[in-house]
């Protein structure tokens, strides 16, 4: 956990994700970086007991909007079929020029077996 910060909270069966944004691939380009932050993703959703497919909402800021067909590609290999979340795309500036996109994401916890 970061001082100013932790990287997910969960309340009442519902995780709420910071932002997750690249970290080994700040300063590529968009698929390498989407490919990363949603690793993040599954790592932070699994840690709190959810995965994708119990998304509930993400919501994804792009650099430039340019690089909206590059992360759909990885995007679509990603998401699970016939789970697709609700989803917002907007141009953002982000807080450090080599971040082309941070997603932040809502999910609800698996039901326990």
């Amino acid at each position: 956990m970061a001082k100013r910060y932790s990287e997910a909270a969960i309340h009442h069966g519902v995780v709420y994700l910071a932002g997750q944004v690249a970290d080994t691939t700040a300063g590529q380009g968009i698929e390498a970086q989407t490919t990363e932050v949603l690793a993040m993703v599954d790592r932070v959703l699994a840690e709190c007991g959810s995965d994708k497919q119990h998304l509930l909402r993400v919501e994804i800021y792009l650099a430039d909007l340019a690089d909206y067909d590059g992360m759909n590609k990885v995007w679509d290999t990603w998401v699970a079929p016939g789970f697709a979340p609700p989803r917002a795309t907007v141009q953002a500036q982000l807080a450090k020029p080599a971040w082309r996109v941070e997603m932040v994401v809502t999910a609800a916890q698996r039901s326990p077996a």
